[in-house]
């Protein structure tokens, strides 16, 4: 599995049962990093056989301020018999080791879903009756609430995606036949969301079928399309032109593998 985008070109490969790899494509350098708790935790299920729990998505980011690199783990606690409501694990390149972080999340996290970086902190969707947006700064390594979903309560924690779009967060929710794509704005001291684009899910139809999870937006094109990825590894990637409200099919996959975007760099986890 990768993790959420790219952080400077890097990306981050992790598996539960092997150690993890940071990778930069551009230039072939890469460095593994050793398996964390929640890993061996899981490993320990598997190997006894134990079904019916969640498995966490991991986080990658950067400490915008010492410009260091940060796996993170975010769980929640009572699924693997663990105190609190959440534990958090951070890689620490320098020492080549994982440590918990206290505290950790007061609520429970949607574990289904991929944390999201932008600009030195990561993001999850909290499992609350009101759908919470969480941050965790790389920085400070702390939590914090920023806002609430912008949408009605959740029915399915499959309806909703998170991403990064035009260098905003930004939340998408899939109401059949139709998905609405929301802005986040951070920059005065009322903290608002704007819906960005409602969608027409039944012109993609012949290709996705009724798609389980919502089409998650990965850039603007020309100022007036969408490019546009399932989560399903199957699933093709689409243009989507906002005016005349048409797709074009840019890429299908005919085998298993997944996709992630990038932007080309020279960066390594061991930069500063």
């Amino acid at each position: 599995m990768i993790c959420h985008g790219s952080c400077d070109g890097l990306l981050c490969i992790y598996c539960f049962e092997v150690p993890s790899v940071v990778v930069n494509p551009a230039t072939g350098w890469s460095q593994r990093f050793p398996l964390s708790n929640i890993q061996q935790l899981l490993i320990d299920k598997y190997n006894k056989g134990t079904v019916g729990f969640s498995y966490p998505e991991l986080g990658f980011g950067k400490d915008k301020f010492t410009g260091t690199y940060k796996p993170v783990w975010l769980y929640n606690s009572s699924e693997f018999g663990l105190d609190n409501v959440t534990t958090c694990e951070v890689f620490d390149f320098s020492t080549n080791a994982w440590r918990y972080v206290l505290p950790a999340s007061p609520y429970r996290i949607l574990a289904y879903h991929t944390p999201v970086y932008l600009d030195g902190s990561l993001y999850w969707f909290t499992e609350c009756e009101e759908t919470k947006l969480l941050s965790f700064d790389l920085h400070k390594e702390t939590f914090q609430v920023i806002s609430k979903a912008p949408f009605s309560h959740l029915r399915d924690p499959c309806n909703v995606t998170m991403c990064i779009l035009d260098n905003r967060l930004c939340v998408s929710e899939k109401n059949w036949p139709t998905q609405d794509m929301w802005s986040f704005d951070s920059s005065g001291d009322h903290k608002t969301w704007k819906k960005m684009y409602s969608i027409d899910l039944t012109k993609t139809f012949s290709w996705f079928g009724e798609p389980k999870f919502p089409l998650s937006p990965i850039a603007i094109l020309e100022k007036n399309k969408l490019l546009l990825q399932s989560r399903d590894c199957f699933d093709p990637l689409v243009i989507h032109d906002l005016h005349t409200k048409s797709y074009d099919l840019l890429f299908k996959s005919t085998k298993p593998i997944g996709s992630v975007y990038y932007f080309q760099s020279l960066f390594s986890a061991l930069s500063n």
